[in-house]
């Protein structure tokens, strides 16, 4: 027919579709994927953020689970030190509280010994009553403990892997939805919509891997016509942005009286970020938002914590997203597990790998976990590749962070201190390629906001596939909590005119 056939076709633009498209493409295979909307649109830009062991989970007896996380962590940190940098928990204890000192001793014990810490330090014991991070809490907690996590920018984490894999030979199709896939002669038929222009499209794959997150099962249903597919738990996590409530660079690990945990985290400078909820959701994850019901129960579980109470009020930005969980039958959200689970299907022509489950800190391993089952199921190319590898502008030392900031104030005298970090904590060593032969702040155009200037939203269009001002507002950057609607609004009336370019 003419037609090129691929070894690996992908659907979902997640992180988990974008993380096998990235290993599978370095491995040698021919790959292409398919998003129906943009990258990191559901629930991988939903997430509370963090590149963590996941504590909480050792309650639930997952050490498979925190073992590999504890073990991701300093990997992915090198991987991209621009996106992803530690940071530092307390958790705050008082006599007759939830758990008891020893159960949370025993924890975290277990946290810093379950494998793969090396450069982040290990627990220690705070005295609130002296140490700053008991400043902005209430008089009730004397004592805490201060562990060691990881931060990450989620979506950016999704689209460097989607440009690496396009810099690698990738198809890679935002915006482009899997209408039918079908079997036959050996070889899969799938046929796509490109849902900004309409233009059908149709292609070939030895091998078709299903990982569009909360929709796996619905693609199930409707591209391969099972309808008895009922694999995922959909769970509803929402967070609210509120106004700094403290100084400290640290984040903060609540315990709540119904067992639930949540956590406030210094973000993007000016803000705090609390979250998460748990909680079954049965509509269509595209709709889901924040309810009442969640609103209160976040400022009402921070309250408990800090001296000044949060307040719906103080609220700027919110967001929710849906987990699609791999349903084990647990009775409560909150404990559903968050493991990953790969299901292989017809091992023999035209297989099927569907992705349950995952989060952010385990993607690379379940990436590699996937392609182990591909190579079986349609032959081994290449070795395991990405441990040692860089996310596009990571290239540079783990600890080299304001290192960077340095060289690029000092190629570029003009830029001020904050917009030279945020530069690098976007785009890494790939924030030069950016600001190009800029030699004052007005070669970077026009200036839609904050420190958002037309040169970067240039290179977001044509490296990053953005195409609508929510793109760059709040996936490519969070530059959407400070412009103003009418910023916001010129921005998108500026993109409607560009051309979409990346490719």
């Amino acid at each position: 027919m003419g037609r090129e056939i691929h070894d690996i076709f992908v659907i979902g633009g997640g992180i988990n579709g974008c993380g096998i498209a990235r290993d599978a493409v370095g491995r040698g295979y021919s790959v292409a994927l398919a998003e129906m909307n943009d990258f990191a649109s559901g629930t991988s830009s939903g997430a509370t953020k963090l590149i963590h062991g996941g504590l909480r989970y050792l309650e639930h007896y997952e050490f498979r689970l925190v073992r590999e996380s504890l073990m991701e962590r300093e990997i992915l940190w090198a991987m991209a030190p621009h996106i992803i940098w530690p940071l530092r928990f307390v958790l705050p204890y008082h006599k007759g509280g939830i758990r008891p000192a020893w159960l949370i001793r025993l924890g975290l014990f277990l946290y810093d010994h379950l494998g793969g810490r090396k450069l982040l330090p290990p627990t220690s014991v705070l005295d609130m009553r002296r140490d700053p991070a008991g400043k902005p809490l209430k008089a009730l907690f004397a004592k805490a403990f201060e562990y060691s996590d990881g931060w990450v920018d989620d979506a950016r984490m999704v689209v460097l892997n989607a440009r690496d894999a396009a810099d690698k030979g990738a198809t890679i199709m935002p915006r482009t939805k899997v209408v039918s896939a079908r079997r036959e002669k050996g070889l899969w038929h799938i046929e796509t919509t490109d849902t900004v222009t309409g233009r059908n499209d149709s292609h070939q794959a030895r091998m078709l891997v299903n990982a569009a997150g909360p929709w796996v099962d619905h693609v199930i249903r409707s591209a391969f016509g099972q309808n008895e597919a009922h694999h995922v738990r959909l769970v509803q996590g929402s967070h609210i942005v509120v106004k700094k409530k403290f100084d400290d660079v640290r984040a903060y690990f609540f315990q709540n009286p119904d067992n639930r945990i949540i956590f406030a985290i210094p973000y993007e400078g000016d803000f705090t970020l609390i979250g998460t909820t748990d909680r079954d959701y049965t509509a269509d994850p595209k709709d889901v938002r924040i309810s009442e019901e969640e609103t209160v129960y976040l400022c009402n579980a921070a309250s408990e914590y800090f001296k000044e109470p949060v307040k719906p009020e103080d609220i700027v930005w919110t967001y929710s997203a849906v987990r699609p969980l791999y349903d084990d039958g647990a009775s409560k959200a909150q404990e559903a597990t968050r493991d990953y689970v790969l299901k292989l299907e017809g091992e023999g022509a035209a297989p099927l790998l569907n992705v349950f489950g995952g989060k952010l800190t385990t993607y690379r391993r379940l990436s590699e976990h996937a392609l182990e089952k591909i190579g079986a199921a349609i032959g081994v190319k290449g070795a395991p590749w990405t441990a040692k590898s860089h996310l596009p502008g990571g290239d540079f030392p783990v600890r080299g962070y304001e290192a960077q900031v340095d060289k690029l104030k000092r190629r570029y005298q003009f830029l001020a201190d904050q917009h030279a970090r945020r530069l690098v904590r976007r785009y890494g060593t790939r924030a030069e390629a950016l600001l190009g032969d800029a030699r004052g702040i007005d070669d970077l155009g026009r200036l839609f906001g904050g420190d958002l200037y037309e040169a970067e939203v240039t290179y977001l269009v044509k490296q990053e596939w953005a195409r609508h001002a929510e793109d760059v507002l709040w996936r490519r950057t969070k530059d959407g909590l400070r412009l103003s609607k009418e910023q916001a609004q010129s921005l998108e009336e500026y993109m409607a005119a560009m051309p979409a370019m990346a490719g």
